[in-house]
């Protein structure tokens, strides 16, 4: 296949990159950043990936770069959890996966020959925050500012589907690999003072990084898959357990709390994303036969943190 992604130099994305230039695929990398995309995917290592400047959320000569390509990946947005939420910000968290996908499904629409499919990335922050609610595929979705962010992605790359172009949208949990918000969490532990955040009560809804990957590449090559499928491992914890689990494989305490005015300084509203959680169960993607390196936790915490 060539496959074209966005957000190939994140977390995932450069994953994503690695797994299909193993598999001998072809891969267009769209980025902001040429030079930084060459430093991470050197030419001699990656001679299968091609490397294209574009601006996400503005229409231009890229879009031709998609004529040719059988799947595309769009994986962009701006980080959601790393800094305050002013107005200003929180247009950029919107403008990159609204505007963001309509250029992707532009460029889509007029490519000739036309991919075949999409995998677009939501987020599980689509069905707003809750103790107490379980959410799946079919849930309704919440109200407030991540949910709403959610919901205009997905419109967006719903539009993909009167071009006649499959499209599979991944509500993606929190990723956990070397990198990511893991890697935040680790240092307290490292120094000894490692707990949960806030009131630890709040659920986590999680997938191993491999996971994730081996989910965005079945919905490259499987053309049953089509819709909504969470990306979430099949077994949620809460923060507690979490903390729980991190320090005894890290063999370290784990009752220090972060108290939520702690995070609340740093991020303002963007703390919601910690400190508000959502049971998320993967029923279609479970349904549609998906099998998990790692269904749970400490399977998939040790493999990485040790």
């Amino acid at each position: 296949m060539k496959v074209a992604i966005t957000g190939a130099t994140g977390f995932v994305g450069s994953r994503l990159v690695q797994r299909l230039h193993q598999e001998g695929h072809r891969v267009l990398v769209l980025t902001r950043n040429a030079s930084f995309a060459q430093k991470l995917f050197p030419a001699q290592a990656f001679p299968n990936l091609e490397i294209v400047v574009y601006q996400p959320i503005a229409s231009g000569s890229w879009q031709d770069t998609i004529a040719g390509c059988d799947g595309v990946v769009n994986l962009a947005g701006e980080p959601i959890a790393e800094e305050r939420w002013t107005t200003e910000h929180k247009q950029k968290i919107l403008n990159s996966r609204k505007l963001g996908t309509q250029t992707i499904v532009e460029a889509i629409v007029k490519a000739n020959p036309q991919p075949k499919v999409l995998v677009n990335a939501s987020a599980i922050g689509f069905y707003g925050t809750s103790e107490t609610a379980t959410f799946d595929e079919t849930s309704q979705s919440g109200n407030d500012f991540l949910a709403e962010v959610c919901q205009a992605w997905e419109a967006e790359a719903n539009k993909v589907k009167d071009a006649g172009v499959r499209l599979v949208i991944l509500r993606l949990g929190i990723v956990l690999g070397m990198g990511g918000a893991l890697a935040k969490m680790i240092t307290p532990f490292k120094l000894f003072a490692g707990g949960p955040i806030g009131s630890g009560r709040q659920w986590f809804s999680w997938i191993h990084l491999d996971d994730l990957v081996n989910l965005i590449v079945q919905a490259l090559t499987n053309s049953d898959l089509k819709g909504v499928y969470n990306a979430t491992a099949p077994q949620p914890v809460r923060m507690t357990d979490l903390s729980q689990t991190m320090g005894q494989i890290m063999n370290r305490p784990s009752w220090l709390p972060v108290p939520s005015f702690a995070l609340e300084a740093l991020l303002g509203d963007g703390a919601k994303v910690v400190l508000e959680g959502q049971e998320v169960l993967p029923k279609r993607t479970m349904a549609a036969g998906f099998e998990y390196q790692y269904p749970n936790l400490r399977a998939a915490l040790s493999q990485i943190l040790q």
